[in-house]
């Protein structure tokens, strides 16, 4: 079924070389073919923007640019066309070369979207929920001391997984197994699957090890009251909280995912091969 394109927001980071000539060639374009265009464009932290009544988000960037895409767009259920205006990203396949291509072939119902599950986070602070986020990628509590452990309890659906004391904990989902959470020894998960990683910071005790969950798992973080350090929540590496001794922090999947269209040119697997450099040569 081919979608109806009648509005595009179209997101730019300025900080990417080219961005500005890319979104003028890619609004052009849009409006010769009668479509409305609303430019998002930033330097550096994004703000908020109203991207309600869109049928396509184009993101010209990053994978940043597209995590702040997809926790803008949560609950619209619009498409993200992401294109990358650097080396390919985990997330965005498409080249600035092949977005002219990418869009028509999606807008003639030849492109599939790829399903990529959110999370939603709830902070419990005193028994009052405090504040209530949504990620795409993971989500990190971490330390804010050189060297100071911080301790906290982990629940998976009620039932304690243990006691840690570490420099934090990493909630990652399939899409952002190839992030933070890869660097910290984590495994990394087909992006579609429906799962979540379960990722210590360095734990203290080395028996603590990386945990995948179903999708469908309600994860709680309960911070212990005697803590020697400034404890920071951190949301796709870009939206943060600070936290207090004895927060609650509850993540579950969230009610709708992220689509993003996927490239014919490559998939997840051929730029995994690529950026990890999965080649068997003298560099792999």
């Amino acid at each position: 079924m081919k979608p109806v394109i009648k509005r595009v927001i179209l997101v730019v980071n300025l900080m990417k070389d080219g961005a500005s000539a890319l979104a003028e060639e890619v609004r052009a374009y849009l409006e010769e073919e009668g479509i409305e265009v609303r430019l998002h464009s930033f330097k550096g932290k994004p703000e908020s923007f109203d991207f309600s009544g869109a049928d396509l988000a184009v993101s010209l960037g990053g994978d940043g640019t597209v995590l702040y895409c997809a926790r803008e767009i949560y609950g619209f259920g619009t498409p993200i066309l992401a294109v990358n205006l650097g080396n390919f990203g985990f997330i965005t396949e498409v080249s600035r070369d092949e977005w002219k291509d990418a869009f028509s072939e999606y807008r003639e119902g030849r492109l599939s979207l790829s399903e990529r599950l959110l999370v939603t986070l709830t902070l419990q602070r005193q028994e009052e929920e405090m504040y209530h986020l949504v990620g795409l990628n993971d989500i990190v509590i971490n330390n804010q001391g050189l060297s100071k452990l911080i301790r906290f309890r982990v629940y998976c659906n009620g039932t304690p997984i243990g006691v840690y004391r570490a420099d934090g904990i990493i909630l990652a989902t399939p899409t952002g197994s190839t992030a933070y959470s890869a660097a910290a020894g984590g495994p990394i998960l087909s992006p579609e699957m429906d799962a979540f990683i379960l990722n210590p910071i360095c734990p203290f005790t080395l028996s603590n090890r990386p945990l995948v969950v179903p999708g469908n798992s309600s994860i709680e973080i309960e911070l212990d009251l005697d803590q020697k350090t400034a404890i920071l929540l951190t949301v796709d590496g870009q939206d943060t909280l600070s936290l207090l001794p004895g927060d609650r922090i509850q993540v579950r999947r969230a009610l709708k995912k992220a689509l993003i269209i996927r490239s014919d040119k490559r998939n997840f697997y051929e730029v995994l091969r690529s950026k990890l450099n999965w080649t068997g040569g003298p560099d792999a």
